[in-house]
């Protein structure tokens, strides 16, 4: 991967663990580097979940990509505020 990719995913992984952040409701009480992290992952595995799907390559803007992603984060979002909950 070359350093625009890795640019790209940070970039990327902001905003879907941000648009996951909102979508769960209620306060969350994680800091913003973990929704980062958890908005980077969910980007990456929901790349790779939508193309074993085939719909990560469309035309126009790939929405179901997107929603998948989305999704993940929203997941990935509420169990670590679970994991962080119980300690």
């Amino acid at each position: 991967m070359e350093i625009s990719g890795i640019i790209s995913a940070i970039v990327i992984g902001c905003v879907i663990g941000v648009l996951g952040r909102l979508v769960v409701p209620g306060r969350q009480h994680i800091g913003v580097l973990w929704t980062i992290l958890v908005g980077i992952a969910a980007a990456l595995v929901g790349s790779a979940l939508a193309g074993g799907l085939d719909v990560r390559d469309t035309d126009g803007v790939d929405w179901i990509e997107w929603l998948i992603q989305i999704g993940l984060a929203a997941v990935g979002v509420t169990a670590l505020e679970r994991t962080k909950s119980r300690r």
